[in-house]
């Protein structure tokens, strides 16, 4: 690591950011030397990205001052972050999967020749070097959707590195990696630190940060916590900071009990995303998914529902086997997915919250019942629409939630699988999503319940199964869950968790 005695590459001073009804970023100091990675941690919320994204551009309205090199900087636009020298690489790639590697690398600074003819030559020439920076050995002019997803990060760090940043933030830069891929990453990582670029990692994986970090800041609800030099923390010092207390007031605790098995997954395996998954969920019972970004949560999911393939095992609903890649015809038998992305996968944003509520209705209910369904709909959730034929776009993203969930209420599921079902949404709307849950498990459904949100998932759930890099590993009973034990059990500390609830 770098001397403390350097000028610092990075110093953000009292940095605070606000959107409506909260403050994201409260205050934060944070300091990055060159020749240093320095690892930016935190539970979902915590303000990590949102602290990035204000380094990046995204936000013109952010307070506090900020220092490259010392000198004080004003950053209100990406272009601007890029002048002085911030490149950050999302979790979310920023490549377009129809074009070439080339193209893709040198997007905005194309070679041309005579001022106006694209230099094809010295096109390829450019994206090799800037490959070779990280051992890449590719075709440039393979297309982004014909390389792996590693090959594919690896790409876009090499963008990023092209315009020459002296900082380089990674945003869980691991998620879609095997365990070879992310030893080659660090590899690349400590090199380029050998190098003298200052380097903030984010990201949820214990065991990565105590491998490559130099030191540690942990953010939570917006406010630093502690800024550590790797080797003064452990891991159930760092979850401490990161948690601070437990199970949050708005998850609801319930004492019904369970009932007989219904959904029997067995042996269940799609190469490269999960392996032989098995498990028993029961009538009246909230079965909780725990694990990082990258575990295979939602793979498993979409699979076992009939959404994506599976190459090996099954599963059986009331002991009747469920089709294979078929979802209709499983909806119609009584499982049914709540996806975690509602604009792309789950509503009809153009139609109206009728249409939309109605949409995975069994067949055979006439208009009338219907309509008394959607006023239902609409009282008990609480929907704030401005008439039942409002098109679903211009809600509230809470209340665009609750319409997908009516939306999947509506299918009359018996197995009701809930994949981040209170992402985004404000605490009102968060409270109204979990006892519809709670009212739905009580008239003897059984929920699989998908959060990353760790109260959530320790409030509702009556257990939780862990998953770590595609496999079960282990399992919470309920008087097991905490916070701090979902969050060293999705890390592989199982043995830990009983001490930490």
């Amino acid at each position: 690591m770098a001397s403390a005695l350097l000028q610092s590459a990075l110093s953000m001073e009292g940095v605070s950011k606000r959107f409506p009804g909260m403050l994201a970023v409260d205050g934060v100091d944070f300091e990055v030397m060159p020749g240093e990675v320095h690892a930016l941690m935190g539970e979902n919320g915590a303000g990590k990205s949102t602290l990035m994204r204000i380094l990046a551009g995204s936000f013109d309205d952010y307070t506090g001052l900020i220092r490259i090199g010392g000198r004080e900087v004003s950053i209100h636009s990406p272009a601007a972050a890029r002048e002085q020298g911030i490149g950050m690489v999302y979790q979310e790639l920023s490549l377009a999967r129809p074009i070439s590697i080339a193209e893709n690398l040198l997007a905005g600074r194309l070679p041309a020749r005579w001022g106006m003819f694209l230099d094809r030559r010295r096109l390829q020439r450019e994206a090799r070097a800037a490959m070779s920076l990280l051992g890449l050995d590719l075709d440039p002019l393979k297309t982004i959707g014909e390389i792996s997803p590693h090959e594919a990060q690896l790409v876009e760090i090499a963008k990023v590195l092209g315009n020459h940043p002296c900082i380089l933030v990674l945003d869980e830069p691991t998620s879609s990696l095997s365990r070879e891929e992310v030893q080659r990453l660090f590899e690349i990582i400590r090199g380029l630190r050998n190098r003298g670029l200052a380097i903030v990692y984010i990201s949820h994986h214990l065991p990565e940060v105590f491998e490559i970090a130099d030191r540690v800041t942990v953010l939570r609800d917006g406010k630093k916590i502690a800024t550590c030099d790797i080797h003064e923390v452990t891991p159930h010092s760092l979850v401490r900071m990161m948690v601070g207390g437990h199970v949050d007031e708005y998850a609801l605790r319930r004492e019904a009990p369970v009932g007989d098995p219904v959904l029997h997954v067995e042996h269940l395996t799609r190469a490269g995303f999960f392996h032989d998954v098995s498990f028993t969920l029961r009538a009246g019972e909230i079965l909780g998914l725990a694990g990082l970004s990258g575990a295979g949560r939602t793979e498993l999911a979409r699979s076992l529902c009939g959404l994506d393939p599976v190459h090996h095992g099954g599963t059986r609903l009331a002991g009747v086997p469920l089709a294979r890649n078929d979802y209709p015809a499983n909806v119609a038998r009584g499982i049914t997915y709540l996806t975690e992305d509602r604009k792309r996968d789950g509503l009809f944003l153009r139609l109206p919250v009728t249409t939309n509520l109605l949409a995975a209705m069994p067949a055979g209910r006439g208009a009338a019942p219907g309509a008394s369904l959607v006023e239902r709909r609409l009282r008990e959730l609480a929907i704030a629409a401005a008439s039942p034929e409002a098109d679903a776009g211009t809600l509230s993203g809470g209340n665009q939630q609750k319409v997908l969930l009516g939306k999947c209420l509506n299918a009359e599921p018996r197995v009701l699988i809930l994949d981040e079902p209170t992402r985004g949404v404000d605490v009102n709307a968060k409270r109204g999503i979990h006892e519809a849950v709670v009212r739905l498990v009580e008239t003897g459904a059984a929920v699989l319940l998908i959060s990353s949100d760790l109260p959530e998932l320790a409030g509702l759930s009556d257990r939780v199964l862990v998953l770590r890099k595609g496999r079960l590993i282990g399992e919470l009973p309920r008087e097991a869950l905490s916070e701090e034990a979902l969050l060293l059990a999705a890390n592989g500390q199982l043995e830990a968790c009983h001490g930490a609830a």
